[in-house]
């Protein structure tokens, strides 16, 4: 981010301009996104690019560690000519005398980086100290016939540093808030281009050829920390566009079975003595009725058969199962079933689970930590809800293909 920096010359906050160097470091992300061979990013789950992107590209402010420092002192030869308490007629050429040298190393955390570089508020007067590997040295030389009481100037040296770096934390916070949006809009607007390309390419009606120089692995670049991020993995082979159901439209179907409680709720005699094909018929008839008949039960597909299953021609757009609680073991059987089912990227699922008489607490808390523990598990969205929870997932096999899972829990009278 920030260059070759010369550690030895003493001068902190002046090498580089902090708000330049910040918007060079986002710069370097978009040309990032611009140069993945092009199947390569259409491939990768742009979530989990963007989170690479963020990790790599952010910065991490410089802290001092007060309370890990420590102090050294040697014996060294100090060069007087300049004491205006000594009778020195000739300053051309140093007057050495045995002296004293005391270090004071001051650990921090970090990019060293930023001791060099000026914030958009700074002094004419910059602190001085030597950077070495994840220390701040500070450096007093005095005679030994008259030493100097440094503690006063250590002080006040580490009060200069520490206001350099205040100054620059609301730049650094600044840039790593903006990085997610910043990410997220490169790789879509490289996403759009590269579909509507291909899509122009393809309505030539001419057989497409492959570049020969096209790579088929991808090499990860050298990134400036030690522990730098790596790309996600992802195939460079030929990227199938697959239709996704709109999000909006997926809300728009939860939201309908979640109407459900409230008809529970209602007429909680109707419902005692329903099981779960029961139960399910009645999601079918309001499903039906604002998706025109598309809703379909025990639906054969892929590996298995489903409880609810939404068809878009011949695509399932939307796949559900509806089990009642029988524990944490039976929760994950319902999820490796559902995995089965959905067989295309950005896949919209749910499971709707029906708890009869088992505390709601213990029912939610299973939920959270058997998708956790899964083996398709990615992460966690925020899906602010009294009683469910949405995930997403990979399916099986490709980490790139990412399934929506929302939780859903329904409270079934005894």
């Amino acid at each position: 981010m920030f260059g070759s920096i010369d550690k030895s010359k003493g001068m902190l906050f002046v090498t580089y301009d902090l708000s330049q160097s910040l918007q060079n470091t986002m710069q370097s992300l978009r040309t990032e996104v611009e140069s993945l061979e092009a199947n390569r990013l259409l491939n990768t789950a742009p979530e989990d690019l963007k989170n690479y992107l963020v990790e790599k590209y952010r910065v991490t402010p410089a802290t001092l560690l007060h309370d890990q420092w420590y102090a050294d002192s040697q014996e060294v030869q100090v060069d007087v000519r300049y004491d205006q308490r000594r009778w020195i007629p000739d300053t051309s050429r140093p007057v050495m005398i045995p002296g004293e040298r005391i270090k004071v190393h001051v650990p921090f955390d970090g990019e060293a980086d930023l001791f060099y570089s000026r914030a958009n508020q700074f002094t004419l007067t910059p602190p001085r100290a030597i950077i070495k590997g994840s220390e701040l040295v500070l450096q007093y030389d005095s005679p030994a016939d008259s030493p100097s009481e440094v503690r006063p100037l250590i002080d006040r040296s580490i009060a200069d540093i520490e206001q350099h770096l205040a100054w620059q934390r609301p730049m650094i916070e600044a840039h790593n808030s903006a990085l997610p949006t910043v990410a997220e809009q490169a790789i879509q607007d490289r996403r759009n281009r590269l579909l509507a390309q291909s899509q122009r390419v393809e309505a030539l009606g001419i057989p497409i050829k492959r570049r020969s120089d096209s790579p088929t692995t991808y090499a990860v670049p050298t990134t400036r920390r030690k522990a730098a991020p790596t790309l996600p993995p992802a195939t460079t082979s030929q990227f199938k566009p697959e239709p996704i159901w709109a999000m909006e439209q997926y809300e728009q179907a939860l939201k309908i079975m979640q109407d459900m409680a409230l008809v529970m709720e209602r007429s909680p005699e109707a419902f005692k003595s329903m099981d779960e094909e029961a139960l399910r018929q009645h999601f079918l008839v309001q499903l039906n009725g604002q998706f025109e008949g598309k809703a379909t039960g025990e639906t054969f597909n892929m590996e298995g058969k489903t409880d609810i299953l939404l068809r878009e021609g011949d695509r399932n757009v939307f796949i559900a199962e509806c089990k009642f609680w029988k524990g944490p073991k039976a929760f994950a059987q319902a999820i490796d079933q559902l995995m089965g089912y959905a067989t295309w990227r950005d896949s919209k699922t749910v499971i709707l689970v029906f708890n009869r008489g088992t505390d709601t607490s213990t029912v939610l808390s299973g939920i959270a930590s058997t998708v956790k523990s899964h083996d398709n598990f990615k992460r966690l969205v925020s899906w602010p809800h009294e009683s469910g929870f949405r995930y997403i997932l990979h399916s099986n096999g490709d980490i790139n293909r990412e399934m929506t899972l929302t939780v859903l829990v329904f409270h079934v009278p005894k």
